[in-house]
């Protein structure tokens, strides 16, 4: 199964969740800031730690945009490892809307604002 970090702005917070359950519920473990960062923790570290573990990276485009100070960096880092051949996949989502950054507009995305379950069946299909 796959080791999943799930990349979401603030503001999607409620839905990046809701993504993250539907992963783990097919048997994956799944990365997601509000489940593994902790009061005390240190933010980056956490994070640091969770891309180390991860096989893929599902990148969630916003209505709010993707570019968001931490998001940014996650999905650049797996970017950078995906084509370094560290062993990692982006897999972007449109969560709540929005579009893919230049530089990642010629990758296939999973549409869960036009269909959820379907977007969300499709990104399990590329889950290994």
């Amino acid at each position: 199964m796959g080791n999943v970090f799930i990349s979401h702005r603030g503001a999607d917070t409620i839905d990046a969740q809701r993504l993250g359950e539907a992963i783990r519920a097919a048997g994956h473990a799944v990365w997601l800031d509000v489940w593994e960062i902790g009061i005390g923790d240190s933010v980056v570290k956490q994070i640091n730690a969770g891309l180390d573990r991860a096989t893929y990276v599902v990148v969630c485009y916003s209505s709010s945009g993707v570019e968001a100070p931490w998001m940014g960096r996650e999905w650049m880092s797996a970017l950078a490892g995906q084509l370094n051949g560290k062993g990692i996949k982006l897999l972007p989502v449109r969560l709540t809307g929005g579009d893919a950054p230049a530089i990642l507009e010629d990758i296939k995305y999973a549409d869960l604002v036009k269909d959820w379950d379907r977007g969300v069946l499709e990104l399990l299909r590329a889950i290994r």
